[in-house]
């Protein structure tokens, strides 16, 4: 069922009323998002080794989202304060345009196989690509279930890489995973073949893993924003200019894209996918042409108003591991309403190039920590021991005396209690 992502005033409500609102038009069931309906210890047990706990994060809901055509309501799982109020906000300024256009390259993943003590590797290259049918009629029998839903093995590459041991011959094997990240069905693939591979090279096979370069997995996503809702003319040039110093500067786009992740790895968390795979993913997407550099790009085009462009690979998946053991994940999957992985990776592009947006924007305009850490004081105060409406007292008062810091809270919440004793 379609749902609306434009719902003001959502931060007003009371937790069980935004559970009930962001919900109303789904079929989740509120109590999915309850931290005792969530991941109980003996789910936990079975996920990990040595359990001794669950660890909770913060869940939010972004709203204003727009991607191609269609609206979603967010989940993001992340402790910092500001990213999701950031995220939706700037997804507001967009939403007016026609909100995000998003495109993938596909669900293909790649694993590796490492040859070594290979005697004549150009030779050996040779003999396996005069084989790549039956390298891949081998590697599809691993997984007939993914054949038949339409993926499976598609293509072999072989690589010479000079190392400090000599030259190693790695065989890529390009799969397409369909809706499952894919790292299980690549990795037994990899096993089944390393032995014929090492026959047919006259070495022997040593790593047999998948890639988390998983640059056949591309996501790229574009917005127009509003200048008038960003701050005018002058906002626009000069969130530009941030963004030409972070494509420039290392130093500047490790920062910069640590805003995309905000985005990005919050969703991801949330829907149960691999926040690590994802991350290394994209950093080293960040250094593919040799120099680590901005993943993002913001232009002003003709009409004045600023576009932001983000290309990274997304290895997500709506099928295996959290994604299906996890309650919570479960429930965040169906409130966001996808289809298909590759739909779920365009959405999670997509927040993280409203929230990079919202970074540069406060960047630019009015420094970072004027907003973060107006939202910082609510967290503030509860580690001070508000509870309830001193929560949002307290916070008041650090933000007016421009004093966002723990002791001070701790000075505000004696007083409150002082008075009220």
């Amino acid at each position: 069922m379609p749902v609306n992502s434009r719902i003001p005033g959502l931060r007003e409500l009371s937790v069980q009323e935004r559970r009930v609102r962001v919900t109303e038009d789904s079929e989740v069931d509120v109590g999915a998002f309850e931290p005792q309906s969530g991941l109980v210890f003996e789910q936990a047990d079975q996920m990990i080794e040595n359990a001794v706990g669950v660890f909770g994060v913060p869940l939010g809901i972004a709203t204003n989202l727009t991607v191609n055509g269609r609206d979603y309501l967010v989940p993001m799982a992340i402790e910092e304060p500001s990213v999701v109020a950031a995220a939706s906000n700037a997804a507001r300024m967009a939403r007016g345009l026609g909100g995000l256009r998003a495109s993938t390259s596909g669900p293909v993943m790649i694993s590796q196989v490492q040859l070594v003590d290979v005697p004549n590797p150009e030779e050996a290259r040779f003999r396996i690509l005069e084989v790549e049918e039956e390298i891949l009629a081998r590697a599809n029998e691993q997984d007939p279930v993914l054949v038949e839903l339409g993926g499976g093995a598609r293509a072999v590459e072989v690589r010479m890489v000079p190392t400090a041991s000599g030259t190693h011959l790695i065989v890529h094997l390009i799969v397409d995973v369909r809706d499952a990240m894919g790292a299980n069905a690549v990795n037994t693939m990899a096993e089944a073949l390393a032995p014929r591979l090492a026959e047919l090279s006259g070495g022997r096979s040593l790593l047999r893993i998948l890639s988390n370069k998983a640059d056949r997995r591309l996501v790229r996503v574009r917005g127009e924003f509003d200048a008038e809702l960003l701050g005018g003319s002058r906002v626009v040039d000069d969130i530009v200019l941030a963004g030409d110093f972070a494509s420039a500067d290392p130093y500047r786009a490790a920062t910069h894209n640590k805003g995309i992740m905000n985005g990005i790895s919050a969703v991801v968390l949330a829907t149960g996918n691999d926040t690590r795979a994802v991350e290394a993913g994209c950093h080293s997407h960040a250094v593919k042409d040799g120099r680590y550099t901005a993943l993002s790009r913001f232009e002003k085009n003709a009409a004045g108003n600023l576009v932001g462009t983000l290309e990274v690979p997304l290895a997500v998946g709506l099928v295996g591991g959290a994604t299906r053991a996890h309650p919570t994940a479960r429930a965040a999957i169906r409130l966001l309403g996808v289809a298909s992985a590759l739909e779920l990776g365009e959405v999670i592009a997509a927040v993280g190039l409203v929230q990079n947006l919202a970074a540069c924007r406060a960047l630019a305009a009015e420094g970072i920590q004027r907003g973060h850490m107006a939202l910082h004081a609510r967290t503030l105060a509860a580690t001070a021991g508000a509870e309830g409406a001193e929560v949002s007292e307290v916070a008041a008062r650090l933000v007016k005396a421009g004093r966002i810091r723990e002791e001070y809270a701790r000075e505000v919440l004696g007083e409150l209690r002082g008075a009220s004793a």
